[in-house]
């Protein structure tokens, strides 16, 4: 079987129905240990993810594409809840895009219809292929399930009812397209193609380009899981490394942070590593309240932590209170500022905020849930009601190892996860407070036209997109 070039065959591909293996078509990496230590960091934990880790000398030993990939399915499933799993949908999309090469994938979208075979199990792979390219099916197999939990071995037979289209003996308008691993692939599909093979060498793959983000063929707007970089057997050695000081590091800065004034802890938290880069506006007048207005003032910013709002009463250096949807108990317990759970009933949130208005300064997110990519979510227009003096604030986030959000895990610990990064980096910018003509009371807009100005000033500020969806937009893209 000859080995070709798929750049040399793009013009080839056009309108065919294309069979292609996804790891040997799409993927840069020849490695699939990333993935497996993904499922088992973010499904089973941290021990799990270490024992994997500990085994990898064995998996490479024995060879990865073959003992050692069952070795590391069974360490990465085993016991795994079969109903809960969402890693396929919630976690792995992000790292299949970032190890996606562009020319393999500019290649595969021209075709006219798409099916794709891959070696890693179904659950892994088929939202992604299915969500994002648009494939009409997935030939991959299954993992043997007990009473709700996986059992890390694949099933020895598989219904195959993977539609074939024009995937027929002798058909011309069909291409299958394999990579250097064949002992993977769905051999009742591809041996209708032996006279249209298209056979790709890893050295070609390891030589693509990076697909940019702006050809993914949708956004990626969210994305579960704790994990921020990509866990090579190298990245994870350094991050088993890291684990202790980061956990060290975490309780320090946390402590410091919340103990000490602003002006006291922050070269502390700064020689620990952390980084506050703040952007003010140029009139100071804009962070006056209004002399004749009884309430504070009302400060609404994009939502990236659950330390938004104690970042930004450091940087303006003045109390005020806080109101936020998700919030842990012990998170309300332990914040240094007043920080109060909304309900999520209008009527009873808008009272909340408008008596903690009145006492003094407010500041509050809008999206309502936090967002990790660079777009921002549609803004509630409660807060518009509440005040004309409003300061939008434009917030973003920089980690390299640890995320400090979660849609599934346990929120208590997102200040935790954020803290043990080697270099935890807030940047903030203070806009100009809102003009009176985009206000509601002096201005005459509605709540809405308020709302959507002051997300269109914040998405400008930090170059990000605005969105029209919702916290349950999120949360029922992430559960598919």
């Amino acid at each position: 079987m000859k080995t070709v070039s798929l750049v040399d065959k793009t013009e080839e591909l056009a309108n065919k129905t294309v069979v292609f293996d996804f790891e040997g078509t799409l993927l840069r990496s020849t490695s699939l240990f990333p993935y497996f230590m993904l499922v088992a960091f973010e499904a089973g934990g941290l021990l799990r993810s270490f024992i994997l880790f500990l085994s990898y000398p064995l998996v490479w030993l024995v060879g990865e594409d073959q003992l050692g990939f069952n070795i590391m399915l069974f360490l990465s499933f085993f016991g795994i809840r079969k109903d809960t799993f969402r890693i396929g949908s919630a976690v792995l999309p992000k790292f299949f895009l970032e190890d996606v090469g562009w020319e393999g994938f500019e290649a595969v979208m021209r075709c006219e219809k798409k099916v794709a075979s891959s070696k890693l199990p179904r659950v892994m792979v088929e939202g992604f292929l299915k969500d994002y390219l648009g494939v009409e099916a997935v030939v991959a197999r299954d993992i043997k399930s007990y009473k709700g939990y996986f059992l890390g071995l694949f099933e020895k037979k598989k219904e195959n009812k993977t539609p074939l289209y024009e995937a027929k003996a002798g058909n011309d308008n069909t291409i299958g397209i394999i990579g250097s691993h064949i002992e993977y692939i769905e051999q009742e599909l591809f041996p209708h193609f032996k006279k249209v093979y298209l056979m790709l060498s890893s050295e070609e793959r390891r030589n693509w380009h990076v697909l940019p983000k702006e050809r993914y063929p949708k956004p990626l707007i969210f994305h579960d899981g704790r994990l921020a970089f990509r866990p090579t057997p190298a990245s994870t050695l350094a991050f088993c490394m890291w684990l202790p000081l980061g956990l060290f590091l975490s309780i320090f800065r946390f402590t410091f942070g919340i103990a000490l004034p602003f002006n006291v802890s922050a070269p502390i938290l700064a020689f620990s590593g952390t980084r506050t880069t703040v952007s003010r506006p140029q009139s100071p007048l804009s962070l006056v309240p209004n002399e004749e207005n009884q309430k504070g003032m009302l400060y609404v910013c994009n939502h990236r932590t659950l330390l938004d709002p104690l970042y930004i009463a450091y940087v303006l250096d003045k109390p005020l209170s806080a109101v936020t949807y998700s919030l842990s108990r012990f998170n309300e317990l332990v914040a240094p500022i007043r920080t109060i759970r909304l309900t999520r009933d209008r009527e009873r949130d808008r009272e909340t905020m408008d008596k903690l208005l009145s006492l003094g300064n407010l500041v509050v997110c809008p999206e309502g849930t936090t967002c990790r990519e660079p777009y921002l979510l549609r803004f509630s227009p409660l807060f518009a009601e509440l005040t004309d003096d409003i300061v939008p604030m434009a917030v973003d986030v920089n980690v390299s190892m640890f995320y400090g959000t979660t849609a599934s895990g346990h929120k208590c610990l997102d200040p935790v996860f954020h803290l043990m990064n080697p270099n935890p980096t807030y940047f903030i910018k203070i806009l100009d407070r809102l003009p009176r003509s985009q206000t509601c009371h002096e201005g005459g807009k509605s709540r809405i036209e308020v709302a959507n100005f002051v997300q269109r000033e914040i998405g400008k500020a930090l170059g990000f997109a605005c969105t029209s969806l919702t916290r349950k937009d999120k949360y029922m893209i992430l559960a598919r």
